[in-house]
């Protein structure tokens, strides 16, 4: 018997090549092309996505002449999550979160769909139903029935993963027994579009997206083609319907989104689950989001009856220790809109081998070796013989390069076996010659450190207000313009 012949596919662009290559010709990722089978022949009077666009065609027009107007958000109940959002969800819009298994991907949005059906309806803009689909087609079932009887936001829930029984048991522990959410277990894509437009929910989640599969391709569910396919279809359907859709895609073992990674750039919104499942806390960080800023942090809590949002998420990255400690201090980060304050833990220890280790959790692992390069240079502070590692407390990560100063002076705290002031934090870049640069929105960051008690800050000279003035609404400010300065004034505030 002949072999069917396969095709090899790249997860990062979807290019298709006839044998597998270590490189992949279009797009140059390695190790990237994976074995799948061809798409097979569309049936007669069934359109592709290759030729249905992913919204209703319009004519040609003038910028000017174009009306635009602000998108409606549909609170989901959790500001943690709408603050992520940008507001809420937006009718028409794709979502995708992305998770490690067990994180509460599915926990959170069962509880986002149930808080959504309790809550009163209110008009909100429709798009007319997808070409060749009557608005009154009605699947038959139980899924047939209309919401006559339901008072809050129609939603849906399908999962491809879980049975209905496994969904009914987690909202029994959830406390969602009794919530009007509509639920099915289907991975059949023309069956979730056809229940999708004749219910026409507010809110759809799928779970998850690597499991739904179409019938116009002969590939397994889960392969980039059917992933590609499947994300394109409900893509067209939430914008020609409008209805928001989230999809809940799986991720790889280095902690990227399973799948092409053409599939972020097809949504709207991309969101990512981040902590450690051995914490009671989750972050839910904004990579992408078409409605709103991006790099938003939402800070959750898991409980028995599912994530509750956390309204001070300072309090969970600062370490609460007895007495001050040697190699602890307290960073003003910017994590969207929202100023954080975090603590940075440094240790310093002699080497034990030849070549000294360099290990950062939480922070810029490239940046570490170069900032003990600076404070070597411009400091006179050596390190060539230390093991130096780094750590942001509480899970946070920290891409901003305003940590720059508060990395080092934990680093020069921990060398030198002196705890910095209590209630002393500090903020700013470190440039290679030495400088400090301003960091954005510093005000804020200094409000949010006045709100929390604290007495002293050691800031970029650039961020110090106008004027003379010494203090901000009770905290006393040190500007400083290089880093040797800073370290000065470290020495004076340990007396």
């Amino acid at each position: 018997m002949a072999r069917d012949k396969t095709v090899f596919v790249c997860g990062e662009c979807g290019g298709q090549s006839a044998k597998w290559q270590g490189r992949c010709p279009h797009c140059d990722a390695w190790n990237s092309l994976v074995e799948t089978a061809p798409a097979a022949a569309p049936r007669a009077g069934v359109r592709t996505t290759a030729h249905a666009a992913l919204a209703p065609t319009s004519q040609v027009q003038v910028l000017r002449d174009v009306h635009a107007s602000a998108l409606p958000h549909l609170p989901s109940g959790i500001d943690e999550l709408d603050r992520v959002l940008g507001g809420g969800l937006v009718p028409g819009s794709v979502v995708l979160i992305g998770g490690d298994p067990g994180i509460g991907k599915s926990t959170l949005l069962l509880q986002v769909l149930a808080s959504l059906s309790r809550t009163p309806r209110v008009p909100l803009e429709r798009h007319p139903p997808p070409e060749g689909v009557e608005a009154s087609a009605r699947p038959q079932g139980r899924l047939a029935s209309t919401h006559a009887a339901q008072t809050g936001v129609p939603v849906l829930y399908v999962s491809g993963e879980e049975s209905a029984a496994q969904v009914g048991l987690r909202a029994q522990r959830l406390g969602l027994k009794d919530s009007e959410v509509r639920l099915m277990a289907e991975i059949q894509l023309e069956r979730i579009t056809e229940v999708i437009a004749a219910e026409r929910p507010a809110v759809c989640v799928v779970d998850s997206i690597q499991t739904v599969y179409t019938e116009m391709l002969t590939s397994a569910p889960g392969s980039v083609a059917q992933v590609r396919e499947c994300a394109a279809q409900l893509t067209r359907t939430a914008k020609a319907g409008g209805t928001c859709i989230v999809l809940v895609g799986h991720v790889t073992k280095e902690g990227a989104l399973a799948g092409p990674r053409v599939l972020e750039h097809m949504v709207d919104t991309v969101l990512y689950f981040e902590g450690d499942t051995h914490s009671s806390y989750r972050l839910i960080r904004a990579i992408k989001n078409r409605f709103g800023a991006v790099n938003e942090l939402g800070v959750f809590a898991m409980t028995e009856r599912g994530l509750k949002g956390v309204s001070n998420p300072s309090a969970i990255f600062l370490s609460h220790h007895g007495a001050p400690v040697a190699g602890a201090c307290v960073l003003a980060t910017l994590e969207g809109t929202r100023p954080l304050l975090v603590e940075v833990q440094a240790l310093a220890d002699t080497a034990a081998a030849p070549n000294p280790r360099r290990l950062s959790v939480g922070l810029e692992p490239a940046r570490l070796a170069m900032l003990l390069a600076v404070l070597h240079r411009h400091a006179g502070i050596a390190c060539g013989d230390q093991d130096v590692f780094v750590n942001a407390v509480g899970g946070v990560r920290i891409t901003e390069p305003a940590a720059d100063l508060a990395v080092l002076l934990a680093i020069q705290s921990s060398l030198k076996n002196r705890p910095l002031p209590r209630r002393l934090l500090a903020f700013g870049e470190v440039g290679l010659a030495g400088e400090i640069r301003p960091a954005p929105r510093g005000q804020e960051r200094l409000r949010e450190a006045a709100k929390l008690g604290f007495s002293a800050a050691i800031i970029p000279a650039a961020n110090a207000p106008k004027g003379a003035a010494r203090q901000f609404e009770g905290l006393t400010l040190h500007p400083v313009s290089r880093i040797d300065e800073a370290l000065e004034v470290v020495r004076g505030l340990q007396g």
